[in-house]
């Protein structure tokens, strides 16, 4: 994120402050998911269905950050050869 900030040159909402509520919401809602890990030990069907939904909500914010990295991406400047860039596009698609 930070390198793509410094990269695009972005001030608008789409960059720095979408990063950041993009961030917030993982960290929130991460902290709530560990019970998609613990299917095993029978839990009852509504707190199943509680984890499984936080678990797909935290795909929003994931998709806040993905997307607004392409959009930087897109409205930098960076040479097409430079390392860095190459970089961040191979980040992209691991992650």
């Amino acid at each position: 994120s930070h390198i793509c900030l410094s990269i695009s040159m972005c001030p608008d909402a789409f960059g720095f402050y979408g990063l950041l509520f993009a961030m917030f919401s993982i960290v929130c809602l991460g902290s709530s998911v560990w019970g998609h890990h613990m299917f095993t030990v029978g839990l009852d069907v509504k707190t199943a269905v509680f984890f499984s939904s936080v678990t797909m909500i935290i795909g929003v914010p994931t998709g806040i950050k993905v997307f607004t990295w392409l959009y930087m991406l897109l409205n930098s400047r960076v040479n097409k050869s430079d390392p860095i860039l190459w970089w961040i596009v191979s980040f992209i698609v691991l992650f």
